[in-house]
């Protein structure tokens, strides 16, 4: 979808670029985690919880582990990054996830990095928000 929306000019903002929080990890499996959203959020697990999301996850934690910084630095570095995204909608709960966002300004992934972050990617189905 990014390319053709590059493509013919068309503007994208993620609604949920960090994914819900799950690229932030601490979500093993439904109704599980490190926060009250992660345990309560009934509708994450239609979006995520397959392998291929949890090897996205894998991939973020190994580049924000190599360079010492938050996965959610990593994965808003990549949001910034990549030249289809007009901006994020970052819902910052908490002042420490506004500091990571600022930080993630800073960092500038490589080629090999944004390789493997978006190697275990698999695209996808359409979901109503029912």
């Amino acid at each position: 979808m990014l390319p053709l929306c590059k493509d013919q000019g068309i503007g994208v903002i993620p609604w949920s670029p960090l994914a819900r929080g799950f690229l932030a990890g601490g979500r093993s499996k439904p109704g599980e985690g490190n926060t009250e959203r992660a345990r309560s959020d009934e509708f994450a697990p239609r979006l995520y919880y397959r392998e291929p999301d949890f090897a996205v996850v894998e991939a973020v934690e190994a580049v924000a582990k190599a360079r010492g910084v938050s996965n959610m630095q990593v994965a808003l570095a990549w949001v910034r990054r990549n030249p289809a995204i007009t901006a994020p909608i970052i819902g910052a709960t908490k002042t420490h996830h506004l500091k990571d966002a600022f930080d993630a300004l800073a960092i500038t992934l490589t080629d090999d990095e944004v390789a493997a972050l978006e190697k275990p990617y698999k695209p996808k189905p359409v979901l109503d928000h029912a």
